[in-house]
């Protein structure tokens, strides 16, 4: 590869290998999830293989644009953490190189992954998926007696309708069977009636063996026609009735028009054009059904208003006296213009409820299309984004191989499908708008991977546990305690001479604080906040009394370390307005509900911070005593 850095090809070299492991696996992970989708549809169906090999090759297909945004969020984090394992990525920042400058060269593959996965879902995907489903609506219909479903008429069988009850899936035996044969043509139909039966394939694979237990069987003896008022039959019952009927159950593949007109098997430019015409349609529809709505019942004139349109109607009612036509004719006309006024309400109601779903499935079959445009984008940019989630994570954590990487990979792609599949449906069922439900997951995403970015470039800790946990106990108040050892080398001994009169100063400061300062107190609300300044006396004592604690712990005595682990670590700032900048503070104090929980809080401690002074007062004369009593 001339003209490319040596890096460059040892981080492609690198990351290349890696990404075909991951894919290779993510790949037969989704592929093996597919196969327990429908391993219902292809178990006890005595398939080729080719045709099982079709099957996972399509399916294949379709499943390269889920992998991909996986399998390189793995490969970044199992890259890059080795890298940092390696102290190779310290190596080349060590050098001068930059996190974004290492990244260039992947960003460019990336980029080039981002094309391919947007090829496979707009060219390969529609293909693979047409032939997929024409694939499972034809294995579906190879062994029909599998698939007879519980309290619906199945019509899978040519010129046959069949009706089961209750199906036990374990024996086979179906219950309450009903069969229409409508082979002698549909004016001449036989019924047969059945308490149970069982269906099967005979061993010749083109006919279905049926027996029936307990039933009747009715059959017209002629053709039933329109003028005649009635039509002979004949009737037969019997305790067990076995039929055959013709069907040829090998695999024969159906006609892929049905798969065709699917959302999942077209491509932009496709769904597009199907948008714009059914939207069209749909459109001339609800024109349509509004005419008729204003010729029909519902009266409109668009010059007139709502309230206008039903004054109209109320005048048209008022101008007949209807009370007293009704009490004027007689129980017969009253019952019929009863039935006469139900049948015309139901009769409107049936017809709008098929408008309404009419409008309804259109709508769901325009949402259906655009959910896909949007999603052959979103997808393939998910692959750019997880590449920058995966690369900043991987140099932060500085684990590589398969076991960190794979659970922080799986932890963040379950966090990825929740989004984005609520997104999708909300979306696709129309409680969201289309852009803000499909492109959820990115929005959500694509701030998480800049910000780990940046972090990671500038060296920032993110994933240190000390600093998040040292900023919880700060909040929450949780005290930090002193560890004081004796040091093996010792270069400057403390001045014993100087020290009580250090000491004593300390102490001084202290009595002279509480004193001015009165902690127990509730403070001012309104002063609190907008008057008080930064408490400047509690961090000169506290810097005082850290650089005695800082030279003391050069002691040789024992008792000297003790006590300097018995000085409360004091907060100079957690009896003080909670931040920095004065107006979020005023703003704070203002915000009652908030301001009362700092309020509080504060008081708190300075309570605590009265407390700590005291067993400073006491600790410094303790330790006064010791060095005038020689005790060291």
């Amino acid at each position: 590869m001339p003209g490319i850095k040596k890096l460059d090809r040892f981080l492609l070299k690198s990351y290349l290998l890696t990404f075909a492991g991951t894919f290779l696996i993510c790949l037969f992970i989704f592929m093996m999830q597919s196969l327990w989708k429908y391993v219902d549809e292809l178990v006890g169906k005595g398939l080729e293989m080719n045709v099982l090999a079709s099957f996972f090759y399509y399916s294949a297909l379709t499943l390269v644009p889920a992998a991909l945004p996986l399998a390189i969020l793995l490969a970044s984090l199992i890259t890059f953490g080795n890298f940092g394992e390696r102290y190779e990525l310290l190596a080349m920042k060590a050098a001068g190189i930059s996190l974004l400058k290492i990244m260039r060269p992947l960003i460019v593959l990336t980029m080039f992954l981002c094309c391919v996965s947007f090829y496979f879902q707009n060219v390969v995907g529609p293909y693979a998926n047409v032939k997929l489903l024409t694939l499972l609506y034809s294995v579906k219909q190879k062994s029909p007696e599998l698939e007879i479903p519980e309290g619906v008429f199945y019509d899978g069988i040519d010129q046959y309708s069949i009706y089961v009850k209750k199906k036990d899936r374990n024996t086979g035996i179906l219950y309450d069977v009903m069969i229409y044969d409508f082979s002698e043509g549909s004016d001449k139909p036989h019924i047969i009636v059945a308490d149970s039966g069982r269906l099967q394939m005979t061993a010749d694979q083109q006919h279905l063996y049926l027996h029936l237990y307990s039933g009747e069987s009715f059959q017209n003896i002629k053709a039933q026609q329109s003028s005649s008022s009635s039509v002979p039959y004949m009737r037969e019952t019997f305790r067990e009735k076995h039929t055959l009927i013709e069907f040829d159950s090998g695999f024969n593949m159906m006609d892929e028009g049905y798969a065709t007109n699917q959302s999942i098997g077209k491509d932009m430019a496709m769904l597009s054009h199907s948008i714009d015409s059914m939207t069209t349609v749909t459109d001339s529809i609800g024109r349509k059904n509004f005419k008729d709505a204003k010729q029909g019942v519902f009266l409109y004139s668009p010059s007139l208003s709502k309230e206008d349109t039903l004054k109209m109607a109320e005048a048209r009612l008022t101008s007949f006296n209807v009370d007293s036509l009704y009490a004027s004719a007689t129980l017969a006309q009253k019952q019929k213009t009863i039935n006469s006024a139900v049948t015309r309400a139901e009769s409107y109601k049936q017809d709008l409820e098929f408008k309404k779903y009419t409008i309804n499935e259109s709508d769901r079959n325009i949402r259906r299309h655009k959910t896909e445009w949007h999603r052959k984008l979103s997808i393939s940019l998910s692959c750019l984004i997880f590449f920058f989630i995966g690369v900043p994570l991987g140099a932060i954590i500085r684990k590589g191989g398969l076991g960190m990487p794979v659970v922080i990979s799986v932890l963040l792609f379950i966090f990825y499908y929740v989004i984005e599949n609520m997104g999708y449906k909300m979306a696709r069922d129309g409680k969201w708008i289309m852009f803000m439900g499909m492109w959820l997951s990115t929005a959500i995403l694509a701030p998480l991977g800049a910000f780990l970015t940046y972090k990671s470039n500038n060296d920032s800790v993110v994933f240190n546990a000390d600093i998040y946990t040292a900023w919880i106990k700060r909040v929450v108040g949780i005290r930090t305690v002193r560890h004081m050892t004796r040091k093996d080398v010792i270069i400057d001994d403390p001045d014993y001479n100087r020290l009580p009169s250090g000491l004593e100063k300390l102490t001084a400061a202290c009595n002279q604080y509480l004193v001015t300062h009165r902690l127990t107190k509730a403070p001012n609300y309104f002063k609190l906040w907008m008057v008080e300044k930064e408490d400047k006396e509690i961090v000169d004592i506290n810097n005082h009394l850290e650089e005695l604690v800082d030279e003391m712990s050069n002691s040789k005595s024992t008792l000297i370390l003790n006590s300097l682990n018995k000085y409360p670590i004091i907060p100079t700032a957690a009896h003080t307005k909670p931040f920095r900048i004065e107006w979020i503070n005023m703003l704070t104090g203002l915000l009652v509900p908030v301001g009362l929980f700092f309020y509080f809080r504060m008081w708190v401690f300075r309570i605590r911070l009265k407390k700590d002074i005291e067993k400073v007062i006491k600790i410094n004369g303790d330790i006064q005593t010791m060095i005038t009593e020689n005790k060291i």
